[in-house]
């Protein structure tokens, strides 16, 4: 694959002054390049216009963007910085390549890098950009399967991200589904490597992995402002586990100031939290904390009571500075008090309306700086509004 004519100055130029351009209507026009499309070049400000918003290192001169599709299912580069943080050793395998994102980041501290990918085009791609930017790595374009059957190779860290989608493009969740089948390959994998990254969907169930696959030494519950992006596996082969190879569950809720909280899935089982109605203080946990299902150790942790076994909020007295999640100072109120174009950001939890129905049945408008909780605790029905 040639890029000669796609990074001519005068074609790179004319991408840049058109990323904030009509996409429809610059379809409709001819391309002032005779050996460039308009849909190529349309392609590229489409993948500066991702760019912006989930790879920033990616905006310099003279790389090359894929289709949509493989920019989408790229992971974001705060998620691939943040898997990267602890990981260095000689050789680095990433089995599904896709467009790098992961690799380029969790290859930092490695001497040797391998990228595998099946898509031609893809890998392409890749290897130009990667050279543009000045890091080396052999680039395979094979099928993973056949690359694992004949490959005599070990590797420090082997990294691979499943595709989770069928043939009809439907969301799959089952290992066996995944391509490739986690399952099938495991014992593979393993022979060649002490240390495997699995990234996975957010909607599958950690207990469900837990129980199928083998040495899992921690699950990483990645989020990006409060939307869990993703599951990442570490599977550790000879590192002896802690707490009798109890699972380590990390609860992320990146580019906020909330920190990390960590457990262990068998803390969570004998875990009890204490109830109580709302106090001065209330305490929303953040959705990589309610992904991991961490209902009890989290209020055993921070000495906070629960409003209410199936309200996950949690309440105090006085702060509790450091909780990985939201902390709104509360004052109870009764539904009377509540005027007619009255603004609040509107949350319902455990109660039987919904903030759209709540807002009808007391004309309240969305939006603004102030809070308004409808919620359930131990003693009934709260309604909290925030100081």
């Amino acid at each position: 694959m040639d890029f000669t004519n796609l990074l001519a100055p005068e074609v790179q130029a004319f991408i840049n002054q058109n990323i904030d351009s009509d996409i429809t209507r610059l379809l409709l026009k001819k391309s002032p390049f005779p050996n460039v499309t308009m849909q190529e070049i349309i392609q590229q400000i489409k993948g500066k216009k991702v760019a912006q918003r989930k790879f920033a290192f990616l905006l310099k001169d003279n790389l090359v963007f894929p289709p949509n599709l493989n920019l989408e299912q790229a992971s974001s580069q705060s998620t691939a910085e943040y898997k990267a943080q602890t990981l260095k050793g000689n050789s680095f395998l990433d089995l599904t390549s896709g467009f790098g994102i992961d690799a380029y980041f969790l290859s930092q501290n490695f001497e040797e890098v391998t990228l595998v990918e099946q898509n031609p085009g893809l890998i392409k791609i890749v290897e130009h950009n990667w050279k543009t930017l000045n890091r080396e790595a052999n680039f395979i374009n094979q099928n993973l399967e056949e690359f694992l059957e004949f490959n005599k190779e070990k590797f420090d860290v082997i990294y691979l991200d499943p595709a989770r989608r069928d043939q009809n493009n439907k969301k799959k969740f089952l290992l066996e589904d995944l391509s490739p089948n986690l399952l099938e390959i495991q014992e593979k994998l393993s022979s060649i490597s002490d240390k495997i990254i699995v990234k996975l969907s957010p909607l599958i169930d950690i207990s469900y992995l837990v129980s199928e696959l083998q040495n899992i030494n921690e699950v990483k519950i990645i989020a990006v402002r409060n939307e869990v992006k993703e599951l990442v596996l570490i599977i550790d082969t000879k590192k002896e586990r802690e707490k009798s190879k109890d699972t380590k569950i990390t609860c992320v809720n990146l580019e906020s100031d909330e920190p990390e909280f960590s457990f262990y899935i068998n803390e969570e089982k004998i875990a009890t939290s204490e109830f109580s109605e709302s106090l001065n203080y209330l305490y929303i946990p953040n959705n990589s904390i309610l992904k991991a299902g961490a209902f009890n150790i989290i209020s055993e942790k921070f000495g906070l009571k629960k409003l209410h076994p199936n309200t996950h909020f949690y309440t105090s007295e006085n702060k509790i500075e450091h909780f990985p999640g939201r902390i709104l100072q509360v004052e109870k109120i009764d539904g009377k008090e509540l005027k007619k174009n009255d603004q609040f950001n509107i949350i319902s939890k455990n109660y039987p309306l919904k903030p759209d129905e709540i807002k009808k049945k007391y004309k309240l408008k969305d939006g603004g700086n102030r809070y308004l909780i409808f919620t359930q605790s131990i003693i009934g029905k709260e309604i909290l509004r925030s100081r």
